[in-house]
């Protein structure tokens, strides 16, 4: 299965504004090395900005973040679902069973372990008419403290789990909690991934419950809104069911009502 194409990265004013300031910094500590505690603080200040831009999950100001579905999409009444985390054996079959019933389509970013601990599951995603998207190769909680090569390997091992598991090369790769660094868009480029995070979430791995998480969900809710719920690690609530399970049927059930369509990302414009 070929990989996405290449893209160009061009980094954006973020950067450009980083180097001056670094640049800037040395120039002071060359010209006028008494006062480094100003050199010192314009980095710092810069850092805190940087790091802040990482926590922002619907960012763009590091590169291209898919948010929404595009416009033509929204009027046709489509909502993207995604689910992340697994393939969980418990739930992710759970979960493809409730989407066949509802005749509904998600886009699953998968972690590239689980896809080879269960291989089979990972292409039951795609045999039931699912797109499989990266998610990374282990899911590292400190993914966004990465260095670029680190992050490399990230990318590039969940990449090539799921393409050679499931034989369907993901277009779309989401950060651990959607947080990261500056380093991350220009791997995405170079491995031909678009960053994509979400408009809505239920945050369905801490809530113990679901009616709270499905309120989430709901509130607001409109076509071309993306969706982000988990199959692996998914929270429990106190009769032991993952919320998911909880939540999926009552999410389905009100999306027809309101007469919008349950559907993948779809290909990168």
């Amino acid at each position: 299965m070929p990989q996405p194409p290449a893209r160009n990265w061009r980094p954006g004013w973020v950067l450009w504004a980083t180097a001056s300031v670094h640049a800037g910094a040395v120039a002071i500590l060359i010209d006028a090395p008494g006062r480094w505690p100003l050199a010192l603080a314009a980095v710092l200040l810069n850092h805190l900005a940087l790091t802040a831009i990482g926590l922002w999950p619907r960012s763009r100001l590091f590169g291209p973040n898919l948010t929404r579905l595009p416009p033509e999409a929204a009027a046709r009444g489509e909502v993207g679902l995604t689910f992340d985390d697994g393939p969980d054996p418990a739930v992710t079959p759970q979960v493809l069973d409730l989407l066949d019933a509802a005749g509904a389509r998600a886009s699953f970013f998968v972690v590239g372990e689980r896809v080879r601990a269960h291989a089979q599951l990972a292409r039951d995603i795609v045999r039931r008419g699912h797109r499989v998207e990266n998610h990374s190769a282990t899911h590292p909680n400190a993914f966004a403290f990465y260095g670029p090569a680190r992050m490399a390997r990230q990318v590039r091992g969940g990449q090539d789990a799921i393409t050679e598991v499931t034989a369907q090369a993901p277009r779309y790769f989401r950060a651990i909690a959607g947080l990261r660094n500056p380093f991350l868009e220009p791997i995405l480029c170079r491995q031909g991934l678009l960053l994509a995070s979400w408009t809505r979430r239920g945050y369905d791995t801490a809530e113990r419950e679901p009616e709270r998480v499905l309120a989430r969900l709901l509130d607001g809710l409109a076509a071309g809104d993306v969706l982000m719920l988990h199959d692996g690690h998914a929270a429990r609530s106190a009769s032991g069911q993952a919320i998911v399970l909880a939540v999926l049927p009552p999410l389905l059930a009100e999306l027809r009502a309101r007469g919008l369509r349950a559907v993948a990302l779809p290909p990168p414009g």
